[in-house]
């Protein structure tokens, strides 16, 4: 059974394409290439997110123990993203295609103007025929500044472009029920779209080898798009031809279903929360009614306490009485105005509908 996608994005994790001992493995690069031109070859259009910059970097320098950590990334980075843009340059040229490097940090997501303009410019690039191969600053990404890894980036992405599925390539065949290594574990196949499944009890947090992220990052992630409305299918990327066989359905690998699709202001919201400012907290009956899963709008009687301020357009939280994240919207009037309505009824909603997003 093939899968209807006319858009995917796909997510190469460092540890498919680093051998190791540390160094890019071109040929696993070569083969995921290869993969991907036979699937744009068929109509179907392809982003690309990759890690591998850093492995790049240490395949043409020696770096001194002794450097800070951050410092080191950032030179392995710089010097290996000229090389790993340079490998998937040749790679899809052999094929007759262009691609395109674009590098993005967090702030662009935050900022509505940074973050229409990038869409804008992935629009183009797809319009063109092009192949958008996106990483994450490191040169000028760190600490705070970073994405939890390039999941969260790929998520992001995905949301951003409307794409019909997200594909994240591991070193493992998807989600166990346990420790891969161990007999009994098995891989979960199919997460239901509307089911919020703590992976932590189950799920080793160890991290990958080479990259930041490990599979509770990774079940986050997909959960979060998938309740966006993206399909999301987490796989084993040193699996000879597992871009096509995920396209053709018959591979075992973690398919998160998606949700119904959500609006264009509603994927940004969703993935905004370090760039909101004020926090909002309601009530239990209030929480009840904004997680319902109908169409309502976050009035002031349900509110009983601002705990940050915000202005008019702002990105807030809204916590329940135990402050936990209930959800996120855009304030449709500051936190002066907020404070004067709290609990009272027959006033104008503080976040409308349209512009909140449920995270829970």
């Amino acid at each position: 059974m093939s899968l209807p996608y006319q858009k995917i994005v796909v997510k190469i994790g460092s540890n498919v394409i680093t051998q190791a001992n540390g160094l890019p493995d071109t040929a696993r690069i070569k083969h995921l290439v290869e993969q991907m031109a036979q699937i744009k070859q068929k109509g179907i259009e392809v982003i690309l997110v990759s890690s591998g910059a850093v492995a790049s970097g240490r395949s043409l320098i020696k770096v001194s123990e002794k450097q800070d950590a951050v410092a080191t990334r950032q030179l392995l980075a710089a010097i290996g993203q000229v090389k790993l843009i340079n490998t998937y340059s040749d790679f899809f040229g052999a094929h007759q295609m262009t691609c395109a490097q674009v590098l993005v940090t967090k702030e662009d997501f935050r900022d509505r103007v940074h973050y229409l303009n990038m869409k804008n410019c992935m629009h183009i690039l797809l319009q063109n025929g092009v192949i958008p191969v996106v990483n994450e600053n490191d040169v000028v990404s760190v600490t705070e500044l970073m994405f939890t890894d390039n999941d969260e980036l790929a998520g992001l992405i995905a949301s951003m472009m409307n794409a019909d599925a997200l594909f994240i390539l591991s070193n493992v065949d998807g989600i166990y029920t346990g420790d891969p290594k161990l007999a009994d574990s098995q891989v979960i196949e199919k997460v239901k779209s509307g089911t919020t499944t703590d992976f932590s009890s189950f799920v080793s947090t160890g991290k990958s080898q080479f990259g930041r992220g490990g599979m509770i990052t990774k079940s986050t992630i997909a959960q979060k798009v998938a309740k966006l409305g993206i399909n999301v299918h987490i796989s084993n990327g040193k699996t000879d031809g597992i871009l096509t066989s995920l396209l053709e359905g018959n591979v075992v690998h973690t398919h998160f279903v998606a949700d119904k699709i959500k609006s264009g202001q509603k994927k940004w919201i969703a993935h905004a929360e370090t760039a909101a400012t004020g926090t909002v907290q309601l009530n239990d009956g209030a929480k009840t009614v904004l997680t319902s899963g109908k169409a309502t709008s976050l009035l002031p009687v349900g509110i009983i306490a601002i705990k940050a301020d915000f202005k008019k357009g702002d990105i807030i939280k809204i916590i329940d009485e135990n402050e936990k994240l209930i959800g996120l919207g855009i304030a449709k009037y500051g936190s002066d105005k907020a404070r004067e309505r709290i609990g009272q009824k027959n006033q104008k909603p503080l976040v409308h509908y349209d512009y909140f997003y449920a995270a829970i």
